[in-house]
């Protein structure tokens, strides 16, 4: 599997394998509490890279890590609050055109567990219904600390219909195998969506498009823009 890891536009000393032709871009929001982790998670996926003294950062940050799912090589384009939840300023234009969401809490934090419902309840205000969400327990190594039964957690992934995985991003455990089955459950969505608007033709795979009238689109690899990003930041460790 041919992979390319990069973090909000800025060059990495040693040369990276750069696909010939990117198939699709997925933006993925993460979204959740101030401190969980939502920062590291991201590092930890885009760069492999873990922040011991990473501190909060104010503004909008996104990351890309660039995979092969099912043979089409997908831009995932994932984005961080980084700071907005604690001052609960998070808007529309965050969700707008997120494909697929991180949902995460601190095991060790009950109270970042309790607003998970207030999270969910945003999240499908401002999103398309299709979105699809994975529900993530991080900090799993804090395991003397854990304030969240790993039981409610999938209570509560049950009762929303959320996707459920528990993640270190100190260890790295676990967090590509959330994300790429968040990926892998977008792409069978878009499939789906695309096999509807074809009418039942059977290469509905070939035809992911952004679907008229949606708020959520699946973007061409080639029409890929960065305009509306207005000068994102990286990862600030």
């Amino acid at each position: 599997m041919n992979e390319e890891m990069n973090g909000g536009g800025v060059g990495n000393e040693e040369e990276e394998y750069v696909p010939e032709k990117i198939d699709y871009v997925f933006k993925v929001v993460v979204i959740g509490d101030s401190a969980v982790g939502k920062s590291q998670i991201l590092s930890r996926f885009a760069k492999n890279e873990f922040c011991l003294d990473s501190k909060s950062t104010i503004g909008v940050e996104f990351q890309t890590r660039t995979v092969t799912i099912k043979t089409k090589v997908i831009k995932a384009q994932i984005w961080d609050t980084a700071g907005q939840e604690r001052y609960r300023a998070v808007t529309s234009a965050y969700y707008r055109g997120a494909l697929g969401s991180m949902l995460v809490y601190d095991i060790s934090k009950r109270q970042s567990f309790d607003s998970l419902a207030r999270w969910v309840e945003e999240l499908r205000a401002n999103a398309d219904n299709s979105i699809v969400i994975m529900l993530v327990g991080n900090k799993a190594d804090l395991v003397d600390q854990r304030a969240v039964p790993t039981e409610d957690a999938v209570k509560f992934a049950k009762e929303q219909g959320l996707f459920f995985a528990e993640t270190s991003a100190l260890s790295g455990d676990n967090v590509d195998k959330a994300f790429f089955q968040l990926l892998e459950e977008i792409y069978g969505v878009m499939c789906k969506k695309s096999l509807e608007s074809a009418n039942g033709k059977s290469n509905g795979a070939e035809h992911l498009t952004a679907l008229k009238g949606s708020k959520i689109d699946v973007i061409a690899g080639s029409d890929f823009e960065t305009s509306e990003m207005k000068k994102l930041s990286t990862c600030s460790c």
